[in-house]
């Protein structure tokens, strides 16, 4: 992980920090150069093609802006004073083109597909082990149809780039592709890194073909849903969850056994684990890449915390009493003094507190976990079969309710055990699974249940002050400066 982190700033630390539709970044490592004419040219570029994600305080999911684009859903939201205007906007659906916080996905996501492209159109020429040049490009196809899914399941509409390792000013004037032609591209890449990637993880924070196979099911799933609602998706997403299921050991993935081990300690050093199917690491070490979507990000300010974001108060009040709930939040200051009584009367995650009370957190922070993987099987196998009580599926989800139970997850135990389970059960249980992270905003757009659990907001959380929409504004920098992206 210090490795690459070290090969990614060096990569990096000449490269201009503007806006994507601005920059040229080919000239840094490029075929004319003859850079990418070996295995360490292609090496150096695809730290290049990561880092836009990690740019703490540049671009991409390393701050608190990843929770505040999604604080729309019911289990995030924030202080509703303070010098939080830019984080209540998304919990409100009032979001300015300008807000702070809405170019850092976008900018990462176009960087990092920069990148990826750059590769891509020069790896087949590369001299070198193919086996390393193979898993280089597998990565860059990862990457590229990642950054989409993030793009189309946030925005919608945008621009489609496959060629912009070499600038040209018709980038400055492109237009919005339709999402049914972002999704078949994410397919296609998505499938030629399932090809291409190795079996097991070259290092922590990349990828191998179990990877692309979690990813594939995700995105399959999500296809099935709104906007695009092919149903027929739903056995795709079953098949391939349930080939990654079924070959775990292959890919050096699977599930921890208790659900604390999945989050650092004060006295733990914490470089990822099995469950990780895909994380960000960060090195920690300076400003430009350290994880502060975690740590001060998701601390009380009696603590000294920024009072980022926490739970909504009926989420909290909702989520089901016992291990996992303990582990997941923090309901208590060092005194005693509860979750009631704290400035902002809000239950904070735990979980995501890092292992001290600073924002150059060196800790990995997952984005695919293999309990997804699990509850997306669950889910789209009951969907494509029609069968509520498929045996496959109710294990599934069983794994995943023992293990937040305190129990061991191979175990049959009749006292939390479901014996039959619907499509809104197992989605409910995702978000109790993964509050906080990066999933229940998007389940509750693909599901069109957005307005549905807003109804259920507590009196004293923040209101939709404007209309509910399940597509982010575009950056006004963006807008501004091609007009054709605007609406």
């Amino acid at each position: 992980m210090k490795n690459i982190a070290l090969i990614i700033f060096i990569t990096f630390f000449v490269i201009s920090c503007a806006d994507f539709l601005e920059e040229d970044l080919s000239t840094q490592v490029t075929s004319e150069s003859g850079a990418l004419s070996d295995v360490v040219g292609l090496t150096s570029a695809l730290a290049g093609a990561y880092h836009p994600l990690t740019a703490t305080w540049g671009s991409g999911l390393g701050n608190a802006s990843t929770q505040a684009i999604l604080m729309g859903g019911d289990d995030l939201t924030t202080h509703k004073a303070s010098n939080k205007a830019d984080f209540r906007e998304f919990d409100q659906f009032k979001i300015a083109t300008a807000n702070g916080r809405l170019p850092f996905v976008w900018n990462g996501a176009y960087k990092s597909i920069q990148g990826s492209n750059n590769i891509i159109a020069n790896y087949q020429n590369a001299k070198g082990d193919e086996a390393a040049i193979r898993q280089i490009a597998g990565e860059a196809y990862f990457l590229r149809a990642y950054n989409y899914f993030w793009i189309v399941r946030l925005w919608g509409e945008a621009p489609l780039l496959l060629q912009t390792q070499t600038f040209t000013e018709d980038v400055l004037s492109v237009s919005k592709s339709p999402i049914v032609d972002i999704y078949a591209q994410i397919i296609a890449d998505m499938t030629f890194a399932e090809d291409l990637l190795g079996n097991i993880k070259p290092a922590p924070g990349r990828v191998c073909k179990g990877t692309a196979k979690a990813m594939l099911a995700e995105i399959y799933l999500t296809m099935a849903g709104w906007p695009l609602n092919q149903t027929s998706n739903y056995a795709l997403a079953a098949s391939k969850a349930k080939e990654l299921i079924d070959n775990e050991a292959t890919y050096g993935l699977g599930l921890m056994d208790d659900f604390a081990q999945l989050w650092p300690s004060a006295t733990q050093n914490f470089d990822g684990n099995k469950e990780e199917v895909f994380a960000l690491n960060f090195w920690g070490g300076d400003w430009y890449n350290g994880n502060a979507a975690y740590g001060l990000a998701a601390r009380p300010g009696e603590e000294n915390g920024w009072d980022d974001y926490f739970s909504e108060i009926t989420f909290f009040n909702q989520f089901p009493e016992g291990y996992r709930k303990d582990v997941t939040f923090q309901t208590q200051l060092s005194d005693g003094t509860p979750w009631q009584e704290f400035m902002t009367q809000r239950p904070y995650y735990k979980k995501l507190q890092g292992p001290k009370q600073d924002w150059q957190n060196a800790v990995s922070m997952p984005l695919e976990r293999m309990a997804e993987v699990y509850l997306t099987y669950a889910e789209a196998q009951i969907m494509a079969t029609g069968n509520t009580s498929d045996a496959s599926a109710l294990e599934a989800v069983n794994k995943i309710v023992r293990r937040a139970a305190g129990l061991p997850i191979n175990t049959p135990d009749i006292s939390v055990d479901w014996t039959s389970a619907t499509q809104d059960e197992i989605v409910q249980e995702k978000a109790w699974e993964f509050a906080g992270e990066y999933c229940r905003w998007f389940d509750l757009v693909r599901l069109q249940k957005v307005e549905e659990v807003l109804a259920t907001k507590d009196p004293n959380d923040l209101q939709p002050l404007g209309t509910v929409t399940y597509f982010l504004p575009l950056p006004a920098s963006e807008t501004l400066a091609n007009p054709n992206l605007a609406d």
